[in-house]
C-alpha cells in the first residue's frame, strides 16, 4: 500500500502512523511479530520456550517463502507509531483485486483503532480501482469478526482459513 501518495495516508500520518517499506535488517522485528500472533497456539503446547522458538522460526521462515513465491511483486511494509515499529503489512496488486496478504500488530497496539484505518484505507483505494478487496484469515482468528464489520463477506474456504472480499459499491450488482 502506498498511503503516503493519497488523503487516507495523509490521515494516518497526522495520527502518527506511517509505513516505510521492509529493509535488510528488519527480520529480528518481523520474527517478533510474527511470534506475537502465535502466543494463544504456543500456551496449548506443553514444549519448553526453546521448542517453541525452533517451531516458530521454522513457521516464520516457510510463511516468508510461501508469501515470496505466491506474492513476489507485493508491498511489504513496517507499520510505525510515530517512527516506532508496530507492525508489518504486506499487500498485493493485480488487475482483478487487492490481496491484503497479511497485517500483524504487536499485542500492545492490537484493538487500538489502527489496523482499522489500514484497512479503510485499502478499501478506499479498492473503491477508487472498482477492484475489490481480498483477504484470507485463519478459521478461529477474531479479526474475522473486524473484516465483517468492515463489509467482508466469506467467498471460500479451506481446512485452516476462510477468504474473504470486499466489493466497492461500482462492482455491486
Amino acid at each position: 500500500m502506498k498511503p503516503a501518495q493519497s488523503h487516507q495516508g495523509e490521515l494516518l500520518a497526522t495520527q502518527g502512523v506511517t509505513l516505510r517499506p521492509v529493509r535488510a535488517g528488519d527480520e529480528p522485528f518481523l520474527y517478533e511479530v510474527f511470534a506475537s500472533t502465535r502466543t494463544e497456539e504456543m500456551a496449548l503446547t506443553n514444549w519448553t520456550p526453546a521448542q517453541q522458538d525452533a517451531f516458530l522460526r521454522r513457521q516464520f521462515l516457510a510463511q516468508h517463502e510461501y508469501y515470496a513465491a505466491q506474492f513476489p511483486q507485493a508491498d511489504h511494509h513496517i507499520i510505525l507509531t510515530d517512527g516506532r515499529p508496530m507492525g508489518r503489512l504486506l499487500v498485493s496488486r493485480n488487475s482483478e483485486a487487492i490481496e491484503l496478504v497479511d497485517i500483524s500488530l504487536l499485542p500492545q497496539h492490537r484493538a487500538s483503532g489502527i489496523g482499522t484505518r489500514l484497512i479503510k484505507a485499502l478499501l478506499d483505494e479498492g473503491q477508487s480501482a472498482g477492484k475489490p478487496v481480498r483477504l484470507y484469515v485463519f478459521r478461529f482468528n477474531r479479526a474475522q469478526r473486524l473484516y465483517e464489520r468492515l463489509g467482508f463477506y466469506k467467498i471460500g474456504e479451506t481446512p485452516t482459513h476462510i477468504q474473504m472480499e470486499a466489493i466497492p459499491d461500482t462492482l455491486r450488482a
